[in-house]
């Protein structure tokens, strides 16, 4: 983010996110919240360099009430983007994430923050140079201190990563939203966007480091093929939204270590590492291993409202997710074992899952 950006790839490797036209809006932003399921918010703070490429991989995720793109960490009040850009103020680009707690954990959200940016780079990020573009992650209470430091400490043990993570953790003290022509900039600026995007060597560096969750990777059978290699009891739990029996079912008391994936797609789905003994007579885990591969659309069957948990790739049930479930995220996604495949850790690597094995670990 210097002080302009063109939309050709070129010129965008060496620019970065700022609008020339609109560099002195100081307006403040309008951001369209979605509906929340139970009333309950939590905040989480990230900084990872260029705030429209970190806003965006938040957007449309279920239990993400709103992404507002700003400044924190600084002494300065009330900063302008041109004052941050330039380097005047102490504080960093970064994205405030209003999110329910009983559909997505603070846990879910730092899995997904690792992934969106360089977390190695010292000075800056990418293309932009200086602590206004430096990462951090701002915890607001005890309770994401710990997990966003047990996540730092389990990333850089997965040797993911070419050098230790760079990224510090520090006390929340202030957030200032953005000017509004900043908000959701991918989406009005796509063009300029997916350029700097592209240019700044951000996605090249994610793919390199990160495994591929698409439907060009883990596409689903259609319904007339699933009808011939599922069994009728899958089949019904996975397309007609049925629940296998408590305690009969294959996945309840599996201890061994490993992942589960989608029957119908093939994604992976959760860890072993995170599933525990719920007592509930279906598999459970406390989350899953991406949450953007999850839908969560509120269920109103049955007399009750309950948030239902669908495979995004394979659109198949799953099962639900409930607000009564261990630390660190107090979430218990309630599966169907019926709509998993379970695969374990010595089978990983052959079947195509070997990215995924530090997970289990």
């Amino acid at each position: 983010m210097f002080t302009s950006i063109l939309t050709t790839l070129i010129v965008a490797v060496i620019g970065a996110c700022s609008s020339p036209q609109q560099a002195e809006s100081e307006a403040t932003p309008e951001v369209q919240e979605v509906a929340q399921f139970s009333g309950k918010t939590e905040l989480a703070t990230f900084a990872g360099g260029c705030f429209w490429c970190v806003e965006a991989p938040f957007e449309g995720i279920d239990g993400v009430i709103s992404v507002i793109s700003g400044y924190a960490g600084g002494k300065e009040k009330n900063p302008t983007y041109n004052e941050v850009a330039s380097g005047m103020t102490s504080h960093r680009e970064s994205v405030q994430i209003t999110f329910d707690p009983e559909v997505i954990s603070y846990s879910e959200l730092v899995d997904i923050f690792w992934q969106t940016f360089d977390p190695t780079d010292v000075g800056g990020s990418f293309y932009d140079r200086g602590s206004q573009y430096e990462s951090a992650i701002f915890f607001h209470d005890s309770e994401q201190k710990k997990v966003a430091t047990e996540s730092k400490k389990a990333l850089d043990n997965s040797g993911r990563l070419d050098k230790k993570v760079a990224t510090p953790i520090i006390k929340y003290t202030n957030f200032y939203p953005a000017e509004d022509y900043h908000q959701d900039y991918y989406k009005k600026n796509p063009t300029e966007y997916y350029a700097y995007r592209t240019g700044s060597g951000r996605d090249a560096f994610i793919k390199k480091h990160w495994p591929e969750l698409s439907s060009d990777k883990y596409t689903a059978k259609s319904k007339s093929e699933l009808k011939e290699t599922l069994t009728p009891l899958q089949y019904e739990v996975t397309m007609e939204d049925a629940t296998e029996y408590a305690f009969s079912n294959e996945y309840n008391g599996n201890k061994e270590e490993g992942i589960y994936v989608c029957i119908v797609s093939g994604a992976p789905l959760f860890s072993s590492k995170d599933k525990y003994e719920s007592g509930s007579g279906w598999p459970s885990f406390t989350k899953p291993i991406d949450a953007r591969i999850i839908d969560k659309p509120v269920d109103k069957t049955l007399g009750m409202t309950r948030v239902e948990v669908r495979s995004k790739l394979g659109n198949s049930h799953l099962g639900h997710v409930f607000y009564d479930g261990p630390e660190p995220t107090n979430l218990r996604y309630c599966m169907n074992s019926a709509a998993m495949r379970f695969i374990p850790k010595d089978q990983m690597e052959a079947e195509g899952y070997g990215e995924f094995i530090w997970l289990v670990e």
